[in-house]
């Protein structure tokens, strides 16, 4: 059975969310939840893998957790802006994941109209969180399209995915190297410990 774009978007909010927890290459996840293997024994666990995404639905997917992963600070900037009376770090993570996802597609998919995007996001909302909480993300949802969809700076801007894909590899690139220079680091004495090995050997040699 192929996967619906209301269960695809629900899959997407999945991986964004376990993004946000432990925070790892995009790539490598999206292709550990496609690996065929490893998909099909997923549906005894969660009965929203039962359906299979085919290929257009697994392009949305991917378009959507890089971007996601690519704009996070913006998107949480906007979440922020518009949740009046709460502090970022009180609203749950998936709620969070959900308000991420939705306006990642208002501001850079183009193809789908806003209200199907704010709508679907509250529509999801209702099967995780609290009434209250689902009124509270409609109402930053609500002040977020009313102020940004109408600025000239936050018109629909497309990103091809295979540029996602190529942003992505070069940040995987820089973490990379940072990593190594850390391990180079770590691995130098620290200057102190030089110094105190040199007058050692210097008075060693004055002794002699």
């Amino acid at each position: 059975m192929n996967m619906k774009r209301q269960a695809s978007r629900e899959l997407a909010v999945r991986l964004c969310y376990a993004l946000g927890e432990n925070p790892r290459s995009v790539t490598e996840v999206l292709e550990e939840t496609f690996d065929e293997e490893y998909y099909a024994s997923l549906p005894e666990e969660d009965e929203l893998y039962a359906a299979v995404p085919d290929e257009r639905e697994r392009d949305y997917i991917s378009r959507v957790v890089r971007g996601v992963s690519l704009h996070g600070p913006e998107l949480d900037g906007y979440i922020e802006k518009y949740a009046v009376g709460w502090k970022f770090g009180r609203i749950s993570r998936t709620a969070v994941a959900t308000l991420r996802v939705a306006m990642y597609e208002v501001m850079y998919m183009p193809e789908i109209p806003p209200r199907v995007a704010l709508n679907e996001a509250v529509e999801l909302a209702k099967k995780y969180e609290t009434p209250e909480t689902v009124s509270f993300m409609n109402g930053i949802l609500g002040s977020f399209s009313r102020v940004e969809i109408q600025s000239d700076e936050i018109l629909p801007k497309p990103e091809p995915p295979q540029e996602l894909e190529k942003l992505e590899l070069e940040l995987e690139a820089i973490e990379r190297e940072l990593e190594l220079l850390e391990l180079e680091t770590e691995d130098e004495p620290p200057t102190d410990e030089l110094s105190e090995s040199a007058d050692v050997t210097d008075g060693d040699d004055a002794n002699g």
